[in-house]
């Protein structure tokens, strides 16, 4: 590791976390609730109250808005999704039209279906099932139609892998459109707190596509070390926005209290206070995310 990086004693103390509009915070995200209670309508039942979802989505924005706290550096759309999400998915779970009996009797009638079907070697009708349980033919479909009101498909109820994941979509949630927005101010601080020289190299040659050869000329070292310290550079931002984003992606020093470490740790926890989680988003515009996605 080089040892470019400060000195954490030459680092600016984090900046103090402003007091929130908690209205504000909440009026402003309001369009989050209809887009996940859309998502929703979408794989579920028609008989599904979009009102009832909406009304538990609001409830759960308002309770996001009131315990949010920024010291943690969590988006709060992300914070919010979490939220609303879940208490979407209780509202779920809360509604069931079939009373004990239905659900009794529809027990049965699956256990008679099963014994048809290995004595028959087929589905059976209903008319079979009926005469087979002792009822009429309406009732065993009254029967499967009050259950079948009455289901309401599980959000993760597909194994291992929620159903976000596998139905495909066109278009970027807004919780994608801030994370994606999130990464990239972190990137930017990320670059702006590399060390001096590090931070020439990352943007002469990234930003600026100089050839390493006029980079290298500029600050009078050999075009493989120029490659040695752009590479060390990368390293340095992967594991600078890993920190604060997804920190058990970052390897763990060899040495956690040599000096090369601490030197890194300083340099993370620079990028991570150099400004609020609303300062940070406001450093890419939403209209960028389609251009950049």
């Amino acid at each position: 590791m080089s040892t470019d990086i400060a000195s954490p004693s030459t680092r600016v103390a984090p900046a103090p976390v402003v007091d929130l509009d908690r209205d504000e915070l909440i009026t402003s995200h309001m369009a989050l609730v209809g887009h996940l209670v859309r998502e929703t309508m979408s794989r579920v039942p028609a008989h599904v109250s979009r009102d009832d979802l909406t009304s538990a989505g609001m409830t759960a924005l308002v309770q996001a808005g009131q315990s949010f706290d920024p010291a943690r550096g969590v988006v709060f759309a992300r914070y919010a999704s979490t939220r609303i999400r879940g208490a979407i998915l209780d509202e779920l779970r809360g509604i069931d039209w079939a009373s004990r009996s239905v659900r009794r009797r529809a027990r049965q009638l699956d256990e008679t279906r099963s014994l048809l079907a290995t004595r028959l070697g087929r589905v059976p009708t209903n008319a079979e099932v009926a005469a087979a349980a002792g009822l009429r033919a309406d009732e065993v479909s009254a029967n499967d139609d009050d259950v079948s009101r009455a289901s309401v498909m599980s959000l993760q109820g597909f194994g291992d892998t929620p159903i976000d994941d596998l139905l495909p979509t066109t278009e970027a949630s807004p919780q994608d459109e801030l994370e994606h927005r999130e990464r990239l101010g972190y990137l930017v601080d990320a670059v702006a707190e590399l060390p001096e020289r590090l931070r020439t190299v990352v943007e002469d040659y990234f930003f600026a596509e100089r050839p390493m050869a006029e980079i290298a000329a500029e600050l009078g070292v050999s075009e493989s070390r120029v490659s040695q310290m752009r590479a060390e550079a990368l390293v340095l931002l992967k594991d600078a926005m890993n920190s604060a984003l997804a920190p058990e992606m970052v390897a763990a020093p060899s040495r956690p209290d040599g000096c090369a470490a601490r030197r890194r740790q300083a340099y993370f926890q620079a990028v991570a206070s150099r400004r609020t989680a609303s300062a940070r988003l406001s450093l890419v515009p939403s209209e960028s995310f389609e251009r950049t996605a």
